[in-house]
């Protein structure tokens, strides 16, 4: 019966220890420039996303795409060396229309998660 007890409050510890970091175990955006869904006046001249934690740089990439699906920025994807949460790439003078920004990132703790957003180019 001790045996029983002691596996129970053993399982209950490392169940309690563990739990946070799996609940973290995952990149999520927290914010972008553009901001999702925005229309802005000028090109940007970065697309930015900042996450909820730290990537990884060599599996972490953002595209951004024009209305007719072409890739448009200027393929220097990169996370910020000073800001392990920030992914961001360049983008050339982007003419009025709509664009769709693509990521995939992978947590620090190994984790993928992806998605897109867009936002719309006014002049």
């Amino acid at each position: 019966m001790k045996a029983v007890i002691r596996f129970v409050l053993v399982f209950i510890v490392l169940a309690g220890w563990f739990a946070p970091r799996m609940a973290a175990a995952h990149a999520f955006p927290d914010h972008s420039d553009p901001k999702v869904g925005s229309s802005v006046n000028t090109s940007p001249a970065m697309v930015r996303i900042w996450f909820d934690s730290d990537l990884e740089p060599a599996f972490s990439t953002i595209m951004v795409h024009n209305a007719n699906g072409q890739m448009v920025d200027k393929g220097d994807s990169h996370v910020d060396p000073s800001n392990p949460a920030l992914l961001e790439v360049s983008v050339p003078e982007l003419p009025p229309g709509k664009y769709k920004v693509l990521w995939d990132v992978v947590a620090r703790d190994g984790h993928r998660t992806n998605g897109d957003y867009s936002f719309t180019v006014n002049k």
